[in-house]
Order: C-alpha cells, then structure tokens, then sequence
C-alpha cells in the first residue's frame, strides 16, 4: 500500500467553490485620470502661453533672421608679468654630495657544510652572477659563508639582491663589506 503524507497534506478545493473576486481598483483609476488629465491640461497651457515667434522659428528653423554680422578683431590676451619673470628667472640648487657608506656585499647564507655552500654558490651561478664561498672561524665553530660583492654603492648590491631573488633564492641580505 502507498504511503501518505497526513502532516503536509493540503486540502483539494472544492468544485462548486468560485474564487473570491477582487474589488475594483477604484484609487488606482482616480490617480490614474488625474495624471492623465494634469498632463492634458499641461500641454494645453504651453500651446496657449507660447511665443509666437519661437513657434514659427521651431517650424521653419532654415527661415531665421539674418543678423548682419559685424567683424571685431579682438586683441589677444595680454601676457602676464610672472611668465615674463619666470623666463628671465634662474634657479640655483645646492646639491650636497652623499657620503658613501663603503664598498657593500650580498650575503644570502651561511652554513655548517662546505658542500650546502657550494650548492648555493651553483644556483646563484644560474641567475648570471659571481658568487664566492668564505670560510670564517667563530666561537662556535666553522662557518661557510656565500657572498657576492664588493659593490660600490648599495644600489647595485640590491639590484643583485632582486635578481636573485626573482630566481626564487631567499635569504639574501645586503651588509656593508668586511
């Protein structure tokens, strides 16, 4: 046997039953013929209260009155004092020269085993740059140190940087040179 749905079960209307009519929408209608009626009287009013003269120029626009055209030539505009001063002005600067902070390097790592160094230094070697491997003694132990460098100005030392960077090589710092 087929299961029922008691709970969601919806009454069936009945035949005999009509549907409730809406009643007329007598507010609509009102606002409706006095819009229509505002609009009409509008246009009304404008036909009665217009300028004649505009209404035959609207009509026939190619029958305007020719004005007689009277030719002035206008003086061109004077020129201001201050451009005149700006083209006979001078400016002076004082440039101060920087002072260099020394030559710079590229350290971009520091490790336990020469062989981590060298793999460092092959894939720096890939971007197109010259790198070096220093060995330093410290208190706690052997360092292997990669470095690029020595550069003049710390502009190149980090255009080198970025390069190497784009190459997916992280870590890199640029230090004053030792």
């Amino acid at each position: 046997m087929a299961q029922h749905d008691y709970i969601n079960k919806k009454p069936r209307p009945k035949k005999d039953a009509k549907p409730a009519k809406k009643p007329f929408p007598i507010v609509l209608v009102v606002i409706a013929t006095t819009l229509v009626g505002a609009f009409g009287f509008g246009l009304w009013y404008v036909k009665q209260h217009a300028d004649p003269e505009q209404v035959k120029l609207a009509q026939h626009p190619t029958a305007q009155k020719s004005q007689p055209t009277v030719e002035t030539k206008a003086e061109p505009p004077r020129m201001p004092d201050f451009i005149k001063e700006m083209k006979e002005h001078e400016v002076k600067v004082e440039v101060k020269e920087m002072e260099q902070g020394g030559p710079y390097q590229v350290r971009c790592g520091a490790f336990r085993e020469y062989n981590q160094a060298e793999t460092l230094k092959a894939k720096i070697a890939f971007t197109g740059l010259s790198s070096e491997v220093r060995r330093v003694e410290g208190k706690n132990g052997v360092w292997f140190i990669v470095r690029l460098g020595p550069y003049e100005t710390k502009r190149l030392a980090e255009a080198d940087k970025n390069r190497i960077k784009r190459s997916k090589i992280m870590g890199c710092t640029v230090l004053n040179w030792t």
